[in-house]
């Protein structure tokens, strides 16, 4: 039976080991990651495998497989365990001083170290080795987070058919804090293993599209990135929390008690809350000096509220951790020192974790979450607060650079790096009228609980479904061997033939400048060749000259139409020019691609006789993309009342006459004859009015793997001489 398989550093479980008797027990971790992934874990149906938290100079030999024969059987994990060297170079070093930082925005806390992305390499081999055995026809892969990035390509290679996921629970940093990492190539084409890449919010996926298209030269077009013969989806699954189990939790004794107990404690002062683990990400200096500003600023409020800060202890061994929890012990200290009294302590601090009952109780009793994070990928601890507030009443201050923001949007959202802002915040959310927190924390909550972290699992496991039967209705149409064979046969039976060629992306590559992309010897050969077989017709159509042609193809007894059929040569025929409008339309819109050229470095124009084409191909992409937007808009808004078109080629932006395209030139032979084998091939959407013309009995084929109308797809234009070579019988 197919299951789910999640993969991730860490297992959901805690073991325990009682050193009297040597037996193992477990208790569920607490954490964004396990405490999500749970609740759904615990349905049935999945198997999750990952580090055990041991290393392997304390379990091994039968002490290692019965802990593996009981956390299989109790938790359906399968644990392996890691060296304490592997442990340190991988999770201490590379993991937490090289990916860490550089993605949540602290390049100068970064280091590089080639022994320590080696052991990262030999950890994801591990753990590869470790679910190999476990993999089946039909299972679905889950990979998770930061420490795991090689992991899908490793998978893909030796399961080529498999169906992974991956997730990254923490930022994905813009392409200008990617491409400092040494080995961010073969971090990314670790990720492209992948089927579905998911991610919290909008801005990790463009990121992480931006640093694909850069770094990998991978094309992306209708939310998918072609990666060879390959589609894969990057995509927003914004991670939710187990809303009922907070929701509903003041209805069980433990969490009443606790409550109780708070509000005792807290003798009826305002309470504002700050929960976090110990992380130089998390904002927790910014948040003390913003609190003691505010203290300084607003004395009305001294011996009436209360900051209740939680610091869970993370990463102790860490010297650069270690020097944070000093500062901030300082700073609690230097304020309660200026601004307590013998009955009020203005600070609490916690360097501990706190309980479920515990922490919740807090949640419902205070007046103010404060969340200051200078990065910070979701952030569930907001979520979680929302949902503990039965009454919909509190006041939420997030950071405008935590996840969360974009699906809390109604709370007070503060930068971080602001100390005035936040104190500011704090005042405001003091005098917040009941009714107002209400409206606003009911439409956060409603939202948060639709998308709770059962839905979010789900929604990600069938929108990774949806890309698999995607991908399946696309290699259906690949150019396999079967489809070949016939296409093969098929022409082998003709008696009258045609081929209409596309150039430029189909016959030969792109090359940064027009000119250089002249054809090569071997596909002068191919073409030759299909021109003399059995008085075979072969048309070259494409958006080029006619001069062009002439000069590629001197001596080679082809038909051609040029200008995408402004011009027209067939056999035994000179060039006719089709019957066009003027060409005054010229001297509108050359100035305005003139202006685009001007503000976009590596683009130029190119005037063809009938059509004026911008080339955006040795542009940055990011600045391309936003400049054809730009351009598309000032064109059609001059050429809306005009017979003028626009063609959106590879990388070319073409303005032309409206009633002229690859279709109605390729009619011109169709219209003449009759053909029993037709075969017509292009690479991108000026070739999709020829696709259109062509009959359903037709081989079409598009170059590359975006949509389009063509019957079938090949990978590249080298893949298309293979299939031209035998088609001309040289191969």
């Amino acid at each position: 039976m197919a299951k789910i398989i999640y993969v991730s550093n860490r297992l959901p479980v805690t073991i325990n080991r009682n050193p009297e008797s040597g037996e193992y027990s477990f208790t569920r971790s607490i954490g964004g990651l396990a405490t999500g992934l749970s609740s759904v874990h615990n349905e049935g149906g999945s198997l999750w495998v990952g580090w055990s938290g041991l290393h392997e100079e304390d379990v091994s030999g039968s002490d290692a497989e019965e802990l593996k024969r009981l956390l299989m059987r109790e938790e359906s994990c399968v644990p392996f365990q890691l060296s304490r060297k592997d442990f340190e170079d991988f999770y201490l070093g590379f993991c937490n001083e090289a990916i860490w930082p550089l993605f949540h925005y602290f390049p100068n806390r970064a280091h590089y170290h080639t022994d320590q992305w080696e052991a990262y390499f030999r950890v994801n081999r591990l753990f590869f080795e470790e679910l190999k055995p476990y993999i089946e026809p039909g299972d679905t892969i889950w990979v998770h987070d930061y420490q795991l990035m090689l992991l899908p390509q490793m998978i893909r290679e030796e399961f080529p058919e498999a169906l992974v996921g991956f997730f990254l629970h923490i930022p994905f940093p813009s392409y200008e804090i990617m491409r400092l990492m040494p080995w961010r190539e073969e971090i990314m084409e670790g990720l492209m293993g992948s089927d579905l890449l998911g991610f919290h919010t909008y801005d990790y996926v463009r990121h992480f599209i931006s640093s694909a298209r850069r770094l990998l030269g991978y094309e992306f077009s209708l939310g998918y990135l072609t990666a060879g013969q390959r589609l894969v989806r990057a995509d927003v699954f914004p991670m939710g929390i187990d809303y009922e189990k907070y929701n509903q939790a003041d209805n069980t004794p433990e969490v009443i008690s606790a409550h109780a107990e708070v509000k005792r404690e807290l003798s009826g002062k305002r309470t504002i809350l700050s929960v976090d683990r110990l992380d130089y990400t998390k904002g927790i200096p910014e948040r003390i000096k913003s609190f003691a500003l505010f203290l300084d600023q607003h004395p009305e409020y001294h011996e009436k509220v209360e900051l209740f800060l939680i610091v869970a202890p993370s990463r102790t061994e860490v010297e650069e951790y270690q020097d944070l929890l000093k500062e901030i012990r300082e700073l609690v200290s230097a304020t309660n020192g200026r601004h307590g009294s013998l009955g009020w302590t203005p600070i609490h601090f916690f360097y501990r974790s706190f309980s479920f009952e515990d922490l919740t109780a807090l949640y419902m009793e205070a007046d103010l979450l404060l969340v200051t994070a200078l990065r910070d990928g979701m952030n569930l601890i907001a979520k979680e607060y929302l949902a503990a507030r039965r009454d919909d009443t509190g006041v939420l201050i997030l950071s405008e650079t935590a996840g969360a923001v974009h699906e809390l949007g109604e709370s007070l959202m503060i930068n971080p790096n602001d100390l005035q802002g936040i104190a500011d915040a704090i005042d405001t959310g003091l005098k917040m009228d009941v009714e107002d927190q209400k409206r606003q924390n009911s439409i956060m909550k409603r939202r948060i609980s639709r998308y709770n972290v059962r839905f979010w699992a789900r929604d990600f496991v069938r929108k990774l479904e949806e890309v698999h039967e995607y991908q399946r209705s696309q290699s259906a149409r690949n150019m396999i061997d079967s489809v070949e064979s016939k296409m093969l046969a098929d022409y082998e039976k003709s008696r009258k033939a045609i081929f209409f060629l596309d150039y430029d992306g189909t016959l030969v590559g792109f090359r940064d400048k027009p000119e250089k992309a002249r054809p090569d010897a071997e596909l002068l050969d191919i073409v030759s060749a299909l021109c003399k077989s059995r008085g075979n017709r072969v048309v070259v159509i494409s958006g080029r000259e006619p001069k062009d042609l002439e000069s590629f193809f001197s001596g080679v007894p082809i038909e051609m139409a040029a200008g995408h059929g402004s011009w027209v040569k067939m056999k035994g025929r000179e060039w006719e020019k089709a019957e066009l409008f003027s060409t005054e339309w010229k001297e509108g819109i050359r100035p305005i691609l003139e202006s685009y050229t001007d503000r976009t470095p590596g683009s130029f124009i190119e005037e063809k006789e009938f059509s004026l084409a911008w080339h955006y191909r040795r542009c940055e992409p990011d600045l391309a993309a936003l400049r054809v937007g730009e351009l598309k808009d000032s064109l059609y808004s001059v050429i809306e009342n005009m017979n003028i078109g626009l063609l959106d080629g590879n990388k070319v932006l073409e303005v032309k006459d409206s009633f002229v395209n690859k279709g109605i030139a390729a009619s011109e032979w169709l219209r003449g004859e009759e053909f029993d084998f037709i075969f017509a091939v292009g690479d991108d959407y000026t070739d999709e009015d020829l696709f259109d013309v062509v009959p359903d009995t037709a081989y079409s084929i598009k170059v590359g793997m975006t949509l389009s109308k063509a019957k079938y797809h090949v990978k590249g234009w080298r893949s298309l001489r293979g299939v031209l070579k035998k088609l001309a019988r040289l191969d």
